[in-house]
């Protein structure tokens, strides 16, 4: 272990000091407030960095906020649930007042106690993985991503447990070396308490640096605080991150990496105040929640919209939808082709339509089935059977299928299945889009059972369902087109309407991403019954 007095790093920050300053390679500009020993990021070139080593902070560096509460917060609720956040939420003001006037070393092992105690560090690690990077990424500060992405290799330095930040910046930000807080676990759960040294702060930060790189100082170093100078003085070049609210975050068509799979129930990020609400809204939510459910499930279709209305979930209909299919015709029944946002999305198909469209599903919980308004049919993936299984469906009337297999978030449309353009020409592409504000209806590490009550829990969730032309003849299979050819064709369709860009990942894609698995349950082995002599 390397030994690191306080003498070498004040002659070390000496040293910078007066190299930054004394000789000055660019003028440096004039700061008005909180006068540092650095110049700010912005005067940093980017050019000709390939061979060099940048070191940052973390909050407020890297990212524009400096708070890290809303992802302690985050991992509360989505690893531990509603009485894990108020817990947090109950710690935050212990916290801040030993962050503030205290140390920050405090202040942070009160968040990380009241986090992290009892809970499985195969969770912790799962949240990182899969529910952080979507809001993480929504908050990279510009100008030290320039700096941090020109440099070829690529430290962080935070007080974050790395469990917590390690999957995030490494698996998005391309991130060499991840050096955190870590964490004491015991059979395979977190104690809440931190290992030695402790927590990464002021000189902590420093000594973690000497011990990874040694005699080999970075090139660069990037911070945003006071307690970052003793590491940020090791650095040959050294650049301070000002705060600024007006700075606006990386835009996403310049993120290093495109968030198209993300998990967790949280649409907003959780400030304290967020925080609140969300804790004080849940009992309410899920009474309402259950309201909405009974009117959807109980009532008869052509009076479900109405009945939505009044409970302040929003219905919009948009294009002229196919009128319904008599078996006197002869005709089957039309295959309503739609995006898929929830599993919610073939029953406001059928509220939009004003009667009750069966839907095939690959997989939907026990108590989902129970409660739907709508027959809904398993596929079994056995390509033979499930084509079978929807020819004869479509001859009892229209049909409703989400050719993606899965659901998606953001503004992308998974690939699309081709096996139902071999069924049927009678194909009606629908674009389906939804709005929460609260709680995501949608989720790959949790129970699919509680998906519709988190849809129904939000104060006025949406639907906005928009029924395309119907394919015509001369581009379905019966004309000569491949099966693929129809699916891509409206796959592009429904994502120029939406103005979604399409893509060729899969539900394995997505369930590997976020679940660590491919997305099939597998039935559980039948037991033989077990004979018992006696009465």
């Amino acid at each position: 272990m390397v030994y690191i007095s306080h003498k070498h790093l004040k002659f070390q920050f000496q040293l910078n000091f007066e190299r930054n300053h004394l000789c000055p390679q660019k003028e440096k500009p004039k700061m008005k407030n909180n006068a540092t020993p650095f110049p700010t990021v912005e005067t940093c070139s980017s050019i000709g960095r390939e061979n060099h080593t940048v070191v940052a902070d973390m909050d407020g560096t890297l990212l524009r906020g400096r708070s890290s509460f809303p992802y302690f917060a985050l991992v509360a609720f989505e690893a531990g649930g509603a009485l894990r956040l108020l817990m947090v939420l109950l710690s935050a003001p212990l916290a801040g007042l030993l962050y503030y006037f205290v140390s920050e070393s405090a202040g942070i092992q009160v968040l990380i106690f009241a986090t992290y105690a009892g809970m499985k560090v195969s969770d912790i690690e799962s949240v990182g993985q899969a529910v952080l990077p979507k809001f993480y990424s929504s908050d990279l500060h510009p100008e030290s991503w320039r700096v941090f992405s020109a440099c070829g290799k690529r430290c962080v330095l935070t007080a974050n447990p790395r469990i917590m930040v390690e999957g995030f910046l490494k698996e998005f930000l391309g991130a060499d070396l991840v050096l955190g807080t870590e964490i004491g676990t015991y059979k395979g759960r977190a104690t809440g308490f931190v290992l030695s040294p402790g927590v990464l702060v002021s000189e902590k930060k420093a000594e973690a640096l000497l011990k990874e790189f040694g005699d080999k100082r970075p090139e660069i170093g990037l911070g945003d605080r006071q307690t970052d100078f003793p590491f940020m003085a090791l650095c040959k070049e050294s650049y301070i991150v000002q705060y600024n609210p007006e700075v606006k975050p990386l835009p996403n068509d310049k993120l290093p990496k495109p968030i198209v799979f993300h998990d967790g129930r949280l649409v907003l990020k959780p400030y304290p105040i967020m925080a609140l609400l969300t804790v004080l809204w849940i009992p309410i939510g899920f009474i309402l929640a259950c309201l909405r459910i009974a009117a959807g499930s109980l009532l008869p279709m052509p009076i479900v919209y109405y009945a939505f209305w009044a409970l302040g979930v929003r219905v919009t209909v948009k294009g002229n939808p196919p009128p319904p299919v008599t078996k006197s015709s002869g005709q089957t029944g039309v295959l309503f082709i739609c995006s898929h946002r929830t599993l919610l999305d073939p029953i406001f198909l059928s509220c939009a339509l004003g009667r009750p469209i069966p839907a095939v599903t690959y997989s939907v919980s026990r108590l989902s089935e129970i409660i739907s308004p709508i027959k809904t049919v398993r596929l079994t993936r056995d390509r033979q059977t499930d084509a079978s299984m929807i020819k004869k469906l479509l001859e009892e009337g229209d049909l409703a299928i989400c050719p993606e297999g899965t659901t998606c978030r953001e503004p992308f449309l998974l690939r699309f299945s081709a096996m139902f353009a071999e069924l049927t020409d009678h194909l009606v592409p629908v674009a389906m889009v939804n709005k929460m504000s609260m709680f995501h209806g949608t989720t790959a590490r949790g129970w699919k059972g509680m998906d519709p009550f988190y849809f129904f829990m939000n104060p006025s969730p949406s639907y906005e369902v928009t029924f395309l032309n119907k394919l015509p003849l001369e581009l379905t299979c019966s004309s000569g087109k491949s099966s693929h050819e129809v699916a891509n064709y409206i796959q592009r369709v429904i994502a120029a309407t939406l103005s979604y860009e399409c893509t060729s990942f899969t539900r394995k894609d997505k369930y590997r991403a976020l679940a660590g698995n491919d997305g099939i349950v597998a039935e559980k082995p039948k037991q033989k019954a077990i004979k018992v002599n006696g009465c």
